[in-house]
């Protein structure tokens, strides 16, 4: 896969997923635009054009930001937040949902005039596991992920025409800071492996490497599609 002279957007990027698909995409070529609250040590070693936002605000400044062609869009933020349906407070529900699906919403509507002048674009989401294979205490976020494959599959209806390819890419328990809390022990560790039946957790090079497929010219019939990357979690027994 080359991505010589494609313009790419990664929000997100400043770690897990979105630095480890930054990372392959800069080794491919392409010319990155990354947007994080923070730009971190790792991400700015790659010398993108970072841009700062809190993609639950207005998003004025991304589109300063921005080139005026547009071959690809990775949306990246994601949250986890377990914890029994019966103690989740509304307002967790409401801010998984600004981040996983309103930002999304607003990070691509502020890219898609200039998607569409690419003649030929890939748009990456992120969903879970957990929106497709029913896991206790994962309400909130299966919710909000849920609603992402439904965005997913919209937009991917509604820009196939204009050569705007949508797809979303569904993971298990990765090795990220996000999960962290969840892996912090062998013990841990193990036990998310033993749940998977390739028996090991993903990493975030497992991830980027199907965005990066998503984003190249070797996917340009796949659009609407929701790719799980899940060691087999959701289909095997």
């Amino acid at each position: 896969m080359k991505f010589a002279d494609k313009n790419i957007l990664v929000v997100g990027a400043s770690s897990g997923i979105g630095l480890a698909t930054a990372r392959l995409l800069h080794e491919l070529g392409a010319t990155l635009y990354t947007a994080s609250r923070h730009e971190s040590p790792e991400l700015a070693e790659l010398n993108t054009a970072f841009i700062g936002v809190d993609v639950t605000q207005p998003l004025g400044q991304l589109l300063d930001g921005l080139p005026e062609v547009l071959h690809g869009v990775v949306y990246c933020p994601g949250s986890i937040k377990l914890r029994p349906f019966e103690r989740i407070p509304a307002e967790d529900f409401r801010s998984d949902f600004e981040l996983n699906v309103m930002g999304a919403v607003q990070v691509l509507q502020a890219s898609m005039k200039r998607l569409k002048k690419a003649n030929g674009a890939s748009v990456v989401l992120f969903s879970t596991v957990a929106a497709d294979t029913g896991m206790a205490f994962h309400t909130s976020i299966a919710t909000a992920k849920a609603a992402v494959e439904g965005l997913t599959r919209a937009l991917a209806a509604e820009y196939a025409a204009s050569g705007i390819r949508v797809n979303a890419v569904a993971p298990s328990l990765t090795n990220t800071p996000l999960a962290a809390p969840l892996l912090s022990t062998p013990e841990k560790v193990e036990a998310g492996a033993k749940r998977h039946p390739l028996q090991r957790i993903g990493e975030p090079q497992d991830l980027a490497y199907m965005a990066s497929f998503l984003l190249s010219d070797h996917s340009s019939f796949i659009t609407g599609q929701i790719m799980p990357v899940d060691g087999g979690m959701g289909r095997l027994k």
